[in-house]
């Protein structure tokens, strides 16, 4: 501070204006001394202003301290804990209507089909988190329709740029629609019978995983995990043997591997392969290993796409056999179009069987064509009409209206 040498400055200056005389008599040398003390007490309000905000700039990086310990969030010159944790999710209402024929029943009703949130967390470069949590059918409980499902939970590092693992709960790398499955990404407003009945998606299982990336365009998943848990009670259906990863039986694990290429814009082929030794966990010895064998094609080309999907399942055992379940197939073709970014047009022909090995007629055809309109890339709204023609007689026809999200 230089308030002394201003006093001094200002005390000079004055005193050679005036003859001491003259100070005394028109006061101003009190007035002076008043100045002084003046100047005085602003020097000390000064000081005691500086030591309050250097107590309060300690305060400040104390409390900063603080709440980066209580939210882990990285030391200083590091990300924070809410940077590196994201939230999303999606979600579907449905209306169905439906009329039955050859003693297949009406359907007509209101579905919030499901509500899905997204928690994941990254730790650093190289390790991450993720998980799906989902409600269905909007009331879960006792004596109630809904369920409350965890789908993901799995930690995934990388091994290097190419190459990852993840352990914990995830979605089996089978398929177009078990991995990637918000409304806004397909059309209709059910998924496919094929990827609900053969491949059972969704399909989620616990255990470990590779995946990687080979170059040339090919890309590679390799897992093991729980298997299925089916038996004669459930027909065989593999949609019935899913365990959820609840307290799941792993007498026989299963092993799922698969190979997809996408050297071309807009082109993907892939396929993948599951085997596991008892698809029963040894509840049933009539039945044995089963082995199932998926196969597709996506193609996008300007305004214009198609998918085109095939799976299989085999079942070893007499017990499959004996009911035509040895054998379980579907396919699909779906072409579809872009009239606009918002609007899109699409038609689907489904054909699956669950007892494809029995020589009585048991096979389900279905025909869907609709359209869906999207006001925003994340937000679709979709109306389609379905037709079948099954073996058996038993009909579901009608349309279908649906809503559905993702953020």
């Amino acid at each position: 501070m230089k308030h002394p040498l201003i006093r001094t400055a200002l005390a000079a200056a004055v005193l050679s204006t005036f003859n001491p005389p003259a100070l005394a008599d028109t006061g101003m040398e009190a007035r002076l001394q008043a100045m002084e003390a003046r100047l005085n007490a602003l020097e000390v309000e000064n000081q005691q202003l500086k030591g309050q905000l250097q107590t309060t700039e300690q305060k400040v990086a104390a409390t900063r301290e603080q709440v980066e310990k209580a939210t882990g969030s990285a030391p200083a010159g590091a990300s924070s804990w809410a940077e590196n944790t994201r939230i999303g999710g999606y979600g579907e209402l449905h209306y169905n209507n439906l009329d039955g024929e050859g003693g297949a029943s009406d359907k007509d009703e209101f579905d919030l089909h499901r509500f899905v949130l997204f928690f994941g967390h990254t730790f650093n470069e190289r390790t991450r988190f993720f998980s799906e949590l989902e409600v269905e059918h909007s009331i879960a409980g006792e004596g109630k329709k809904g369920e409350i499902e965890l789908e993901q939970a799995y930690v995934e590092f990388d091994l290097n740029a190419d190459h990852r693992a993840r352990a914990g709960l995830f979605l089996l790398p089978v398929g177009l629609l078990n991995e990637t499955h918000e409304p806004p990404t397909f059309y209709g407003v059910e998924r496919n019978p094929i990827e609900k009945d053969i491949i059972p998606a969704t399909w989620w299982a616990g255990g470990a995983a590779l995946s990687g990336d080979l170059g040339g365009g090919f890309g590679y998943d390799f897992a093991i995990h729980e298997g299925l848990a089916t038996t004669a009670a459930k027909s065989y259906k593999p949609r019935d043997g899913r365990q959820k990863t609840s307290e799941a039986k792993a007498t026989d694990l299963a092993y799922t591997a698969r190979l997809k290429w996408t050297g071309l814009p807009g082109i993907e082929l892939g396929g993948a392969l599951q085997h596991q030794s008892d698809i029963t966990q040894g509840a049933d010895t009539t039945a044995g290993s089963a082995n199932l064998v998926e196969l597709h094609a996506v193609v996008n080309k300007g305004p214009f796409a198609f998918k085109a999907l095939y799976a299989q399942w085999d079942l070893d055992g007499s017990g499959p056999a004996a009911i035509g379940a040895d054998r379980q197939l579907g396919w699909y073709v779906e072409p579809s179009f872009r009239l606009s970014e918002q609007w899109g047009l699409f038609a689907r022909y489904n054909v699956w069987d669950n007892k494809a090995g029995d020589t009585v007629g048991s096979e389900k055809q279905q025909i869907d064509a609709g359209v869906n309109w999207w006001p925003h890339p994340d937000v679709v709204v979709k109306v389609d009409y379905q037709q079948q023609d099954n073996d058996d007689g038993k009909n579901q026809n009608g349309f279908n209206l649906g809503v559905g999200y993702q953020f």
